[in-house]
């Protein structure tokens, strides 16, 4: 059986089939207390540099080349334990990727999903 992995953003109410919740921006969302989060982890070391941010700016035109430089980042030693950690959760069933940014479907939340599900 297949995990699945979602992502959506953290001020959205959590649901049953959310799994393990896992934050996965740099940054602590805006106006959501760490009581109040309902989230099982905080992985901000998967989250990408504060220059490949700032660069994408979440400018959807420059998300195939964020995705790209994103990607690249993953492979950089510092990343990597956050990232083995995460495809070990998602190993061990449904885990919902939770970023605070608005369009989460130009989000590093979608490109670890799909780099997580292999697409």
């Amino acid at each position: 059986m297949a995990a699945r992995v979602a992502y959506r953003r953290i001020y959205e109410s959590p649901t049953p089939q959310d799994g393990k919740r896992v934050l996965v921006d740099r940054l602590w969302p805006r106006g959501v207390s760490k009581d109040k989060a309902d989230l099982d982890e905080w992985l901000r070391d998967v989250a990408p540099s504060t220059e490949l941010r700032r660069w994408y700016h979440h400018d959807p035109r420059r998300y195939d080349e964020f995705r790209r430089r994103y990607l690249t980042e993953l492979e950089d030693p510092d990343h990597r334990a956050a990232l083995e950690h995460l495809r070990d959760l998602s190993a061990q069933g449904t885990v919902t990727l939770l970023t605070a940014t608005k369009d989460v479907e130009h989000s590093e939340a979608a490109a670890l999903a799909q780099w997580l599900d292999g697409s």
